[in-house]
C-alpha cells in the first residue's frame, strides 16, 4: 500500500501530537502508512501526487481571513504549499480530506469565498447531511443527522464552482464538500473525541476562540457531549483510497 501524507500545522507539540494521534487511531492506519509533516515548522517540499494513497489535512490556528499583515512567514509559507497541493490535487483529483483548515483551503479555490460569516463556537453541534452527502461514498456511511465537535473562526460563505454541498449545521450552511469525484472538505472535527477536545480547549486559550472565564463551561460541555459517529469518516476515507 501507498502511504498516506498528514500534514498539521499546529505549532503546540501536545495539541499536534494529540491530533496526530487521533487521526491515526480513527483511520486505522500504522505510523508506517502515514508521512507526516508539521507545516508550521517545516516546509512541505516536492510532493508527487502519485506517490501517496491520499491526502489527509489537520486543523489549526491559521485562518485564510486573518489580515496579511497579522499573518507570521509561517503561516505565508504554509498557505502558499498548501494552495499549490489543493489546487494540483483538484485538478487530478486525488482523494484529499481536509478537516476544518481544509476548508479554507479548498474553499478558496475555483472562485470559493470564505470568510468569518458563519463561525461558530467551541462546542458539539448537529450536522445535516443534504441529498447529496446521504448518496456521497464517504459522508454517505454516516448517519443522515449526527452530533460533532467543531470550533471555527472562518467557514466557507460561496462554495467553489462545481462543489457538491454534502453537510450543514443550523448556524453554518457549509459544513461538508466535494470538489470532483475524491477531493473533500470539512467544517467539523472528525477526529476529535473528549479528551481531545479538553486537550484543545486548555491549549488554545487566549486564541480568541473563547473568553477565559468560558474555559470551565466548556470543558463540562466537552465532557457531557455525546459525540460518536465522525470518526468513521476516516476510517471510511482510507477504505475508499488506500492502494
Amino acid at each position: 500500500m501507498r502511504p498516506f501524507l498528514f500534514i498539521g500545522t499546529r505549532a503546540e507539540d501536545a495539541a499536534a501530537d494529540s491530533e496526530y494521534a487521533a487521526v491515526l487511531r480513527c483511520s486505522g492506519l500504522d505510523e508506517a502508512d502515514v508521512r507526516r509533516v508539521r507545516l508550521e515548522r517545516d516546509e512541505l517540499g516536492p510532493v508527487d501526487l502519485a506517490d501517496w494513497s491520499g491526502v489527509i489535512l489537520g486543523g489549526g490556528p491559521f485562518n485564510v481571513s486573518d489580515p496579511d499583515d497579522t499573518k507570521s512567514p509561517a503561516q505565508h509559507r504554509a498557505e502558499a504549499e498548501l494552495h499549490d497541493l489543493a489546487t494540483r490535487a483538484v485538478a487530478a483529483d486525488k482523494p484529499f480530506l481536509g478537516a476544518c483548515y481544509g476548508i479554507g483551503v479548498l474553499g478558496t479555490l475555483r472562485g470559493g469565498v470564505v470568510d468569518r460569516t458563519y463561525a461558530e463556537p467551541i462546542s458539539a453541534r448537529r450536522i445535516t447531511l443534504t441529498d447529496a452527502g446521504r448518496e456521497d461514498p464517504l459522508l454517505g456511511t454516516m448517519p443522515s443527522s449526527f452530533d460533532a465537535f467543531l470550533g471555527h473562526k472562518e467557514a466557507v460563505t460561496a462554495l467553489p464552482e462545481g462543489a457538491v454541498l454534502l453537510a450543514s449545521s443550523a448556524d453554518c450552511p457549509v459544513h461538508a464538500f466535494r470538489l470532483g469525484r475524491n477531493v473533500y472538505a470539512t467544517q467539523f472535527h472528525p477526529e476529535l473525541d473528549v479528551e481531545g477536545l479538553c486537550l484543545r480547549i486548555e491549549t488554545y486559550d487566549g486564541y480568541g476562540y473563547f473568553e477565559a472565564h468560558e474555559a470551565d463551561g466548556l470543558l463540562a460541555m466537552a465532557r457531557a457531549a455525546h459525540v460518536e459517529h465522525p470518526p468513521r469518516l476516516l476510517a471510511r476515507f482510507v477504505e475508499l483510497y488506500a492502494c
